[in-house]
This record gives structure tokens, sequence and C-alpha cells, in this order.
């Protein structure tokens, strides 16, 4: 099964490396990462790289599209030639899945049209003026897409996608393997949950380097 993930500037590591972590395990699975072109794509603080393997256009049919997210989405929604990929990479694709913002770039693919999907708290607003239909959920599933909230989120997805892909067994013992067992220090990681003054550092550090990007 060749599983591709596109790479593309400032996206998010965990966004990408979480959902790898978990579908590179599956049996008889190849993940590539593709760009436009091979080479080192840096993540969204610039201090990290990964390397793609290939080029976008090495990969049109992939079995499995897992789209990451970050800081340059907003960008990339402006990439016309990653947006057609991705539009014809999930006319064959038995799965389509994003992880945080790149649920954005599947809307602007038409993948999303009419379908429930997620995406990080931040861009909700921004999910539903793209034509999907937004839900404050972990993982949506909708037939063959899949999407996942923000960050970290990526994992379960993956871990649910690997159940729908090789069964249940398979996908409790890549958990066990990754020992996916979280017990966080703090009842943080949701806008449900989440202090109101904490929600409001987040969104406002966010609308300053948003402004800051131009």
């Amino acid at each position: 099964m060749q599983i591709a993930i596109p790479l593309y500037d400032r996206f998010t590591a965990l966004d990408a490396v979480g959902p790898y972590e978990v579908l590179s395990r599956l049996p008889g699975a190849t993940v590539t990462f593709v760009a436009h072109r091979p080479g080192p794509v840096r993540t969204d603080n610039g201090m990290l790289a990964l390397v793609a393997d290939a080029a976008l256009a090495d990969l049109p049919s992939p079995e499995v599209l897992m789209v990451p997210g970050g800081w340059g989405t907003r960008a990339a929604l402006e990439d016309r030639a990653l947006v057609d990929w991705i539009h014809t990479a999930h006319e064959t694709s038995q799965w389509t899945t994003s992880v945080c913002t790149g649920s954005l770039l599947l809307a602007a693919a038409g993948v999303l049209d009419g379908l429930e999907a997620t995406t990080h708290w931040l861009e909700m607003d921004g999910l539903g003026e793209l034509g999907a239909r937004p839900v404050q959920r972990r993982v949506v599933e909708q037939g063959r897409v899949v999407t996942a909230a923000g960050v970290s989120a990526g994992i379960d997805m993956a871990l649910v996608l690997a159940a729908r892909i090789a069964g249940d067994e398979v996908a409790r013992a890549i958990q066990l393997l990754i020992e996916y067992d979280p017990e966080p220090p703090f009842d943080s990681g949701s806008t449900a949950t989440a202090p109101a003054e904490i929600v409001e550092l987040v969104r406002s550090a966010a609308a300053e380097r948003l402004a800051a990007a131009g």
C-alpha cells in the first residue's frame, strides 16, 4: 500500500510524523514524503526539515493520501499545483485524510464539499468558508475521507485508519508498539477544558503570528 504525505513550506512536524509513525507500521505499507521537488522542506518553526524523497508528479495516485497542516497552510491554499495534485490523488485514493489545517487544503481541492470535517479549533470558521461542515470532534470519518483535529489528533486518526485498513488487532498492536498511552499533565488540551485565559492567550498569539506573516 502506497501512502503519500505531501510536504510544503511551514508545515507542522507532528502533523506529518505522528501519522507516519503509525501508518508506516501497517503490513505492506510504504510511506513516501512528497513535495514539488525532492529535497528538504522546512517546518513552521524553521528549526527542522523533513526530506521529500519524491516529487508530487512522481506519485499521482497513492492509495492513501495524508495531508498535514501548519502555519504555512494559508499560503499553500494559493498553490494551485499542490491543490490540484490533492484533487487528482483523491479521485483514485482508497483513503484521503488530513491532520489539523490540512483539512483546509482538502476543502480547497473540493474533497470536503458538504462533508463533516474537523481541523484545528482556531480554523473552524475558515474550514466552513471552504465548503465543509465543521464539527468539533477529534477524528471525523466521512466514508473514505477522514479528518483529524489539531496536531496530536493525527495519531488518533492514524490509529482509526489503521483499524479500517488492517483490523483492530493490528491497530491495537501498533498502539502498544509506539506506547501511545497519553497521560497529559494538564487538562487544557481543548477549548472545552482549558481555562478561558489560556484560550485567549493562544488565540492572541496566533493572531499576532498570522499578522506578522502578512
